[in-house]
């Protein structure tokens, strides 16, 4: 079994009303992936991605591009110790 990681990622451009948060989730559910996505008071998006390392590299390299009429003009990564407390991928409001 692949080693278990989780990303913890802040996503800034143009990335506020164009479904971000929807199509990140069904990313999600593609590639395999748990954790949650959210907007933020300033613009970006926040998304915390959680599973196996080459699925949630996937992922990253997903929300780097975004949907389709998204603009990315940045992604901030960390790392953190793997929770394992999201079982699936949610919207949080």
């Amino acid at each position: 079994m692949e080693e278990r990681v989780r990303a913890h990622v802040f996503v800034s451009g143009r990335v506020q009303g164009v479904a971000f948060r929807l199509e990140t989730r069904r990313a999600a559910g593609r590639i395999g992936v748990c954790g949650w996505v959210r907007n933020l008071p300033d613009g970006r998006v926040e998304a915390v991605i959680e599973g196996e390392r080459r699925r949630v590299e996937e992922m990253i390299a997903w929300c780097r591009r975004g949907p389709a009429l998204a603009r990315v003009d940045a992604l901030d990564l960390s790392w953190e110790p793997p929770t394992g407390e999201d079982t699936d991928f949610t919207i949080v409001r």
